[in-house]
């Protein structure tokens, strides 16, 4: 998987970030020039005069990267295939400073999906921060919400943070141990 590490670019048209971990929304302005830190689940982490940004995937554009397409549904599609989506869906969050997705690290405490008489779905998502005073957690929170959103069938989608119960690197998948060292 390549993840642009320090690829350079210039910003190509004004476009909307959030500032790492602040969580404070800012506008880039064309011409100003940094580096992809991240790129991953299609948003994007970017080094700016000694700060970092969150782009997301939708306005790849904007740094000259292309827009990650929306995910589809296999025709005549099971709920199974249904929560497997959502599930690979909600494994293309990544915090914008650790380079795992929130499922690997154990963010994601509950998924449920419940099937309406129209054929659609309603989903409803508990998950949490590593932290709890986390500035990006509102963000990780409405990329959980808009990927989800976009998947064919999903009529609403509801993610609420919980804090209970904490987070502990415990709750890491194997791999994702692996890949920061905390055995």
């Amino acid at each position: 998987m390549r993840t642009h590490q320090n690829q350079p670019f210039v910003v190509r048209e004004p476009v909307k970030v959030v500032m790492v971990p602040a969580g404070i929304e800012v506008t880039l302005k064309p011409g100003q020039a940094g580096y992809i830190t991240q790129a991953l689940g299609g948003s994007f982490t970017l080094y700016i005069d000694g700060n970092l940004f969150r782009l997301a995937g939708e306005h790849a554009e904007a740094i000259g990267q292309e827009v990650v397409k929306a995910p589809e549904l296999p025709p005549n599609a099971t709920l199974d295939d249904l929560k497997k989506l959502i599930w690979e869906q909600m494994a293309t969050c990544y915090d914008p400073e650790i380079p795992i997705n929130i499922v690997d690290l154990g963010l994601v405490y509950v998924c449920d999906v419940t099937a309406n008489d129209d054929g659609t779905h309603d989903v409803d998502v508990k998950m949490t921060l590593t932290a709890p005073g986390c500035g990006m957690g509102e963000i990780l929170v409405q990329d959980v919400k808009e990927k989800v959103e976009v998947i064919p069938t999903v009529r609403t989608v509801t993610v609420e943070l919980v804090f209970d119960p904490p987070w502990t690197q415990s709750m890491m998948s194997e791999a994702a141990r692996l890949q920061t060292g905390m055995f």
